[in-house]
């Protein structure tokens, strides 16, 4: 027997159909290229995403085709993305911090049809354009008639211009409904080896992720809320944000292009931002502008905080200064992102040092997914808060293939997703990734955690910034290297910040050598490239070795 209710398929379009009903003047702020500031509602907005999708319509495009973003967080960005997956074709957004060669990887690879672009990507298109094999048919610029950049492309590709089409376009398309399990949006994944690999989002997994994300527990968006998401809308579909806001009638604030932290805070206080997301960069360059101005943030009650680990020196120095919760999540492109978060809990009798220990964790698995740790023959291991092992997922939300491979070929034989970290889990559930499986250091066979000992540096007066790598030891085969940023204005004694460490970790842990730097490389998702600093500095025991 089955159950006697109303059956609709889980459609992201519903999102911004609820939103435009019930929280129809609840405003979407965009700072915009040339720094004006866009304002719209929910409403208007529905009604111009139905007709981009009649002017998708007029560009040939139809049901499971690919129609590339290469755009800032924006009104005109998260009507691309309603109005694309809405009709039943797939956003597929690119990360424009890719070199050329892989953007002309990534459009090939994916297919596709069309890409709507912000102007300020015109050489990047145009140095990817010259390496396409073929397949797409046009440009959209993003911009009025009078903003339109000049833009050489090959012959066949056309150059169009987003708001005379849709200034052509009615407002009479109707939501179609269809399988929920469709794809909708299609993100590639910059942390994995060799070329980027292809995630496909499915309606449904992308409804069920919101759900799941505005859980009281998780980010527990509600109306009144102003949420800005400094995280880019290319990254993870902007950690769900352009869905979880609008779901609830939350207020977006979208900060475009410039994310300083003077452009950052000068944003949150003008639009009375509550809650943000984003990367421990962001964060790392906000606090310093804080501290450096005397500025504070009049309205922000959380910074949610996920992408790499977080130093807890962070979370310590936004409590404590300026009165900011501070939340660790943990998640990647292949889980939607999500997969665990560190919500907020007191502790009776617990003291501040353990506090602040298990604030920096990143958390307990969500609803919707479960995880475990293994060891190299896929036996699991206990969750004592001790062992650490390869950490693995599964769940409503997490990818079984990447795109073009075959059903299931990301899975183990029994179905979970490895995810390439390193982590412990704790009695309660509560997980702390110790290290990515590439990253970690074994040093005459014993495994050293770099988040650890990266996290102890920032800690320490005058780091800005820090980073640990293996480097090639003659004996050891691999020991720990320093590499810093010296806050501005500050100098560092290296063995000072060495001696640091003493009675935080075990005396093997302690780097063997401190290098200085003015900047850290970072990834195209604003995560420190731990890749360029082992190219870099991979031999520099062994040539400082020499040199003795």
């Amino acid at each position: 027997m089955f159950g006697l209710m109303q059956e609709h398929p889980l459609l992201v379009a519903s999102i911004i159909q609820h939103a435009a009903r019930h929280h129809g003047q609840t405003e979407i702020v965009s700072r915009l290229l040339d720094g004006a500031t866009h304002r719209t509602t929910y409403a208007a907005m529905e009604r111009r995403a139905r007709r981009l999708a009649r002017v998708l319509q007029g560009l040939g495009i139809r049901p499971h085709d690919r129609v590339a973003t290469l755009a800032w967080n924006s009104f005109r960005h998260m009507e691309l993305y309603y109005g694309i997956s809405g009709m039943g074709a797939i956003c597929h957004t690119v990360n424009p911090r890719l070199s050329p060669d892989d953007v002309a990887y990534i459009l090939d690879h994916a297919g596709d049809a069309l890409l709507f672009a912000d102007t300020s990507f015109t050489a990047l298109i145009e140095a990817a354009a010259a390496k396409l094999a073929g397949g797409l048919r046009a440009v959209v610029l993003l911009a009025t008639p009078e903003q339109m950049p000049p833009l050489a492309l090959p012959p066949g590709i056309a150059v169009l211009c987003y708001e005379t089409l849709m200034e052509a376009a009615d407002e009479t398309f109707v939501w179609p409904h269809f399988d929920e399990r469709t794809a909708a949006n299609l993100c590639y994944t910059s942390g994995t080896t060799g070329r980027p690999k292809g995630v496909l989002y499915s309606h449904r997994s992308i409804m069920l992720h919101t759900m799941a994300e505005n859980a009281a527990a998780v980010f527990g968006l509600r109306p009144g809320d102003r949420v800005m998401p400094v995280v880019p809308m290319f990254h993870v579909n902007g950690w769900g944000s352009a869905y979880a806001a609008p779901s609830m009638g939350a207020a977006l604030v979208m900060p475009g292009r410039h994310l300083d932290g003077a452009s950052v805070t000068r944003l949150m206080n003008e639009e009375r931002v509550t809650v943000s997301a984003g990367v421990p960069t962001v964060w790392l360059g906000l606090l310093a502008h804080l501290r450096a101005s005397g500025e504070r943030l009049a309205t922000v009650r959380r910074l949610i905080i996920g992408g790499s680990a977080c130093p807890p020196a962070l979370i310590e120095a936004f409590d404590r200064e300026y009165g900011i919760t501070v939340e660790h999540a943990w998640g990647m492109t292949e889980t939607s992102p999500l997969g665990t978060f560190n919500t907020p809990i007191d502790l009776a009798g617990e003291d501040a040092a353990a506090a602040l220990r298990r604030k920096a964790r990143q958390g307990r698995a969500i609803f919707g997914l479960d995880m475990r740790i293994v060891d190299d023959e896929g036996r699991e291991l206990p969750w004592d808060g001790v062992t650490s092992g390869n950490l693995q997922v599964r769940g409503h939300w997490v990818c079984s293939a990447y795109y073009g491979d075959a059903p299931g070929s990301a899975l183990t034989g029994d179905g979970w997703f490895t995810c390439g970290d390193v982590a412990t889990i704790s009695p309660d559930g509560n997980m702390e990734i110790t290290d990515r499986s590439k990253d970690v250091i074994k040093s005459g066979g014993e495994w050293i955690s770099s988040i650890l000992l990266e996290n102890i540096a920032v800690a320490q007066p005058g780091v800005a910034e820090a980073a640990v790598i293996a480097a090639a030891h003659p004996k050891w085969d691999e020991r720990p290297l320093l590499i810093v940023v010296p806050r501005a204005g500050t100098e560092i004694d290296p063995a000072a910040l060495l001696a640091g460490y003493r009675g935080q970790v075990p005396n093997y842990w302690i780097p063997d050598a401190v290098v200085m730097l003015e900047e850290l490389p970072h990834s195209a998702t604003g995560k420190i490239s731990k890749l360029d600093l082992r190219r870099r500095f991979r031999d520099y025991l062994l040539t400082r070795a020499a040199d003795d």
